[in-house]
């Protein structure tokens, strides 16, 4: 008899991927997709159940089927994905906890899988090279997607403590990149000309979109635990992936950058958080001998070949011509200058 596994998240493309890739798995023998509004893709041969796993109902879900995996996959990384920041915060920590009470209470649930992220170490200029699994951030995010994480990790750690015969594994997986996966740094970069922050060049790890699942998978079907690092191999700096996007870049001072972010979302050029503005000054970096040592993975992609491969199915190879830079260069300057006149 295979597993039982419940995905939170299914209506989103990563979720539906790896619903998809888990019915094809021989070691799983039905997969049951939950999320609140039907998947506009396929999921394979999941069976979905709309449901809120704010709401106590995701309780009876899980008992009537006998689940015996919970995959975690339903913490939203944009308010725009979400419907602002007030519902992000609920579905995120709320939906986390409600979805914990669930598992508690379920004698059938001997595996959880959360997806969790490489942004609960944070970014600053204080961060060792490479963060280890047990390191904390010199700089706790201080909202959005990185802050929610750190709570719905925190809940996580207290569920294990009281179902101590439970398995449970947390994935910090690097920004995901790829032919299809949308976030916001992928928003960023297929951007005619980034902006970045003067005086930095920081380092970036990815993962690609195949492997981050790949990892999922092995960590819903194994039998391994704990907390580990995702990430591919080696490290990009920031004017590296610039020149391979053929992106020209036009430096914003550090201490504007808040201001500049807030010009830009407004003008729909993406979801530059302070979280992300401060990757994007100071990078971040993993240790990942977790994953080779415990998950007993390699990803195919090194995270060169991760934002290649990103680049070229997005077909945003540069350089992009004289008039469309010109003229957004002297867009984003124009945006710069009356917020340097007023701080």
């Amino acid at each position: 008899m295979g597993r039982v596994i419940l995905v939170a998240g299914v209506s989103r493309y990563l979720g539906g991927r790896f619903a998809r890739i888990l019915t094809a798995d021989p070691a799983v023998s039905r997969v049951i997709g939950v999320d609140v509004v039907p998947p506009p893709h396929d999921i394979g041969d999941a069976d979905f159940v709309r449901a809120d796993i704010r709401n106590p109902v995701i309780a009876k879900v899980i008992a009537r089927a006998a689940v015996d995996t919970v995959v975690h996959m339903n913490v939203i990384a944009t308010p725009t994905g979400a419907g602002g920041r007030v519902s992000m915060k609920e579905i995120n920590v709320i939906g986390t906890m409600q979805l914990l009470a669930a598992c508690q209470k379920s004698p059938s649930v001997k595996r959880l899988v959360v997806k969790s992220t490489s942004a609960v170490y944070g970014s600053s200029p204080r961060d060792p090279a490479l963060f280890t699994e047990d390191a904390t951030a010199k700089v706790l995010p201080y909202s959005g997607w990185g802050k929610d994480s750190i709570e719905v990790e925190a809940y996580v750690r207290g569920f294990s403590r009281r179902r101590p015969e439970v398995s449970v594994v947390m994935l910090r997986l690097a920004n995901f990149v790829g032919p299809r996966v949308s976030t916001a740094l992928t928003e960023y970069f297929s951007l005619p000309v980034l902006p970045t922050a003067l005086g930095f060049d920081p380092r970036m790890q990815f993962i690609q979109e195949d492997d981050g699942l790949e990892a999922l998978r092995i960590a819903a079907t194994g039998e391994m635990s704990g907390v580990i690092n995702v990430a591919g191999s080696g490290v990009i700096t920031l004017s590296q992936a610039a020149r391979i996007a053929g992106r020209p870049t036009v430096p914003v001072p550090l201490p504007l950058s808040g201001v500049f972010a807030q010009i830009a979302n407004q003008a729909g050029l993406g979801d530059f958080s302070q979280d992300l503005l401060r990757f994007l000054a100071f990078g971040r970096g993993l240790d990942t001998t977790r994953m080779h040592s415990v998950l007993g993975f390699t990803p195919r992609y090194t995270s060169r070949e991760a934002f290649e491969d990103f680049i070229t199915y997005r077909h945003l190879q540069g350089p992009l011509s004289r008039d469309a830079v010109k003229a957004t260069e002297a867009m984003l300057r124009g945006w710069a200058a009356p917020a340097a006149r007023g701080s």
